[in-house]
């Protein structure tokens, strides 16, 4: 999962990126990237491990800019694959960032090398950029059409082909991507609220299997030159990854969160409880919805350092470990004495939830109920998400009864898979949740570790 942003039109393009990524900071932590293109041949490209805060403003211009925050599935978080990629190649440069995994990437990477590609990187992303250097189309949204065909998987690109700006979806729609407009300049983010941040306004989702192109008229040219598949959106986004002020997949997040709350406290109610509370930030939404359907209290029983970043896309279980520490503290006033809902989006791998309950357990709770928002996670993801292997998923490994007890926890409810697709916005179609169910929409990778290097999105 990754961040991405680009404007077109602006004189301000570059610190409009740079403000921009600041909104999509959630979605990557290890990497971030800036390119700026002043659409006559001139490019510059800044790329930075660590945060988007730890660097200054840049001082780059251009009209055209890209931006990039970077998460990655698994692979090398190195300076090496940080994002946007740039480089230079006939009829000018080519710049891409990448938010998705390429299931066929290294199929694709194979054929390339053997036709003498060299490549740069271990990204997935890559391959498209190669093949783009390699497309004899002349229009940069035919070039890029060419590019995509035979590319499977996840995929949301913002792409600069010498003065032209391009954005594209997979046709699965599985990673959200907005349009919006400020002034004269055409913008495009992974999420609304990285429009918000700049002033910004919707125009409106990039559609699944659509290319957009934007040259130097301005003028905005739409095409679907793809292979029409089945919608499968990814659900995750909705339970966990994006923010909640945002819009994605034509719906509210925090409103689609509260929908999946009340629906868990119907299916696992919990009675002898005194008050509920969140594990902040992304089940708060989640836990004020079982508040208001189960009667109970909400609460402030965890506070969150914010200056710990997210401890699921962390790359290493030693770096989530650490984080986990110092991330959270229990309010003793709250809890101490209490029969308690602990509400959580989800549980992956079990060792942060673990660590929590016992902080709960520590602060003097007197019964510990677990409410987890979205279905047990059974299965790996392909399509974006750092669950490469069974082996570290919990759910995979015990039964129900099992894990409350590794955890620690009195009681253990998961939403239903039903509940849970009926709680979104458009639902219950049109969503993939291979993770939960096991229904995957594409084969899996011929070779998982060459397909974990992905761009890290």
């Amino acid at each position: 999962m990754c961040g991405i942003f680009g404007v077109h039109g602006h004189p301000d393009a570059v610190h409009l990126t740079h403000l921009g990524l600041y909104s999509l900071q959630h979605r990557g932590q290890e990497s971030f990237g800036i390119v700026a293109l002043d659409g006559e041949g001139t490019a510059q490209a800044i790329r930075s491990m660590g945060l988007v805060s730890d660097m200054p403003a840049p001082t780059t211009h251009g009209p055209i800019a890209l931006g990039h925050t970077r998460y990655s599935t698994a692979g090398s978080s190195t300076i090496e694959n940080a994002q946007p990629v740039l480089v230079r190649s006939r009829g000018g440069h080519i710049s891409l960032a990448h938010n998705g995994n390429l299931t066929n990437a290294a199929e694709l990477r194979i054929a390339l090398e053997e036709e003498g590609s060299i490549f740069a990187s271990t990204m997935d992303s890559e391959v498209i950029v190669h093949r783009l250097a390699r497309s004899t189309a002349e229009a940069p949204i035919e070039r890029l059409a060419e590019a995509l065909q035979g590319v499977d998987g996840a995929y949301s690109l913002v792409v600069a082909l010498g003065g032209t700006l391009l954005a594209a979806r997979d046709p699965r729609g599985w990673r959200p991507l907005v349009m919006g407009r400020l002034d004269d300049a055409v913008l495009f983010a992974s999420e609304t609220c990285a429009l918000d941040i700049v002033g910004a306004t919707l125009d409106r989702e990039v559609e699944p299997g659509e290319l957009i192109a934007i040259g130097a008229d301005g003028i905005v040219h739409s095409s679907f030159p793809l292979e029409r598949k089945v919608l499968h959106r990814c659900v995750f986004e909705h339970v966990y990854f994006a923010r909640p002020d945002s819009h994605v997949f034509g719906g509210s997040v925090d409103r689609a969160r509260r929908a999946l709350g009340r629906r868990l406290a119907v299916e696992h109610p919990a009675p002898s409880a005194d008050l509920v509370f969140s594990v902040p930030d992304s089940s708060n939404s989640a836990a004020l919805g079982f508040a208001e359907t189960s009667g109970l209290p909400y609460e402030l029983a965890l506070i969150r350092n914010h200056y710990v970043g997210r401890t699921f896309i962390q790359p290493t279980q030693a770096g989530r470990d650490a984080k986990v520490k110092v991330k959270y503290n229990p309010v003793r006033e709250v809890l101490d004495g209490k029969r308690v809902v602990m509400v959580d989006d989800s549980i992956v791998r079990g060792t942060t939830t673990r660590g929590l309950v016992a902080l709960i357990r520590g602060a003097g709770a007197r019964e510990v109920h677990m409410r987890v928002s979205s279905p047990p996670i059974t299965g790996p993801c392909y399509y974006g998400i750092d669950t490469p292997n069974r082996d570290e998923l919990i759910a995979a490994q015990l039964s129900i009864p099992e894990i409350a007890g590794h955890l620690g926890v009195d009681s253990l409810g998961y939403i239903s898979l039903e509940g849970m697709l009926s709680s979104v916005p458009g639902g219950p179609e049109g969503f993939c949740h291979a993770c939960f169910s096991g229904d995957y929409p594409t084969p899996p990778p011929a070779d998982p570790d060459k397909l974990r290097l992905g761009c890290g999105c």
